[in-house]
């Protein structure tokens, strides 16, 4: 964020601050997690509004809260910082020894195209190391953002390609997973309003970014081995794509429901990179 005049320029620092107030609302609580003392903080913010000539945060005895500019700049310095977190680990990593790419995705999804992608991309003489990182529901997606990785399999709706390059790799309807034996096992076909009313097995509650979880009555869960246990024990049942159906055991059933979203696989990359490895992979994976 810049304006007219050099001296108008904000500086990470300053948002890496407003950042900490924002979030906490509290300055006592903000320079703690800061490791600083709250005066020098308490200015800092203050030098901040000055610069950009706006009210941040209504400020009185007992409470502080932020105003809807305040609101905004939280949004958008978010996105600032981790973009040049994202930078900075890209930049590191772009000055390794050994040239290498990281590629992100969902442990136990695609796992089929994943393999194929990785034995063609290995058979290119111009190949260099890939390290895949697994991880859990909406975190291939934040490694992409934050730099931790340079490209990732990504799974349209549930992950957010927004900002990112794409290719669509394949599309997949979804299915219902009860547990053997269940009264709606034999059906042909389930609708997501029946699953929905399943209350003696209740949808599970993914965490948020924030490592939270929404209100309402299905189990918290972590990763996908988690939830085929608590579907055996018939405390959950769970929507997912058709190809995670290898995946499951005898003590589950199983049920296309035809008005679930399609599920499309993507391969996502940074919309700014030069990368050479990234871009053949990229070719790679659209020629499977």
């Amino acid at each position: 964020m810049v304006s007219a005049g050099y001296d108008d320029v904000v500086e990470t620092r300053e948002l890496r601050y407003f950042v900490a107030v924002a979030e906490e609302l509290h300055f006592g609580r903000a320079a703690q997690r800061l490791a600083m003392a709250q005066p020098p903080l308490s200015r800092a913010i203050q030098q901040l509004e000055r610069r950009l000539g706006v009210v941040l945060l209504h400020r009185t005895t007992r409470a502080i809260t932020l105003t809807e500019a305040g609101s905004v700049l939280l949004r958008e310095a978010r996105l600032a910082l981790e973009a040049v977190e994202a930078a900075e680990r890209r930049t590191r990593r772009a000055a390794a020894d050994q040239p290498g790419v990281v590629l992100a995705t969902k442990a136990g999804a695609s796992s089929k195209l994943l393999s194929k992608l990785l034995d063609a991309y290995a058979a290119d003489p111009c190949a260099v190391a890939v390290e895949v990182v697994l991880g859990g529901p909406g975190e291939p997606e934040s490694l992409l953002r934050n730099g931790s990785a340079d490209i990732a399999l990504l799974h349209r709706p549930y992950d957010t390609t927004a900002g990112f390059d794409t290719e669509d790799l394949h599309t997949e309807q979804q299915i219902v997973v009860l547990p053997a034996g269940h009264p709606l096992a034999d059906r042909p076909y389930i609708s997501m309003a029946e699953v929905k009313a399943l209350t003696d097995l209740p949808l599970p509650r993914w965490p948020r970014q924030d490592g939270s979880y929404a209100d309402g009555p299905g189990p918290q869960v972590r990763d996908h081995a988690q939830l085929t246990q608590l579907i055996t024990l018939g405390r959950a049942c769970a929507v997912m794509p058709e190809s995670l159906r290898a995946q499951l055991r005898h003590e589950h059933a199983i049920v296309p429901v035809p008005d679930a979203p399609a599920v499309t696989t993507v391969i996502a990359w940074p919309p700014h990179s030069r990368s050479k490895a990234v871009a053949d992979l990229v070719r790679t994976a659209i020629s499977l």
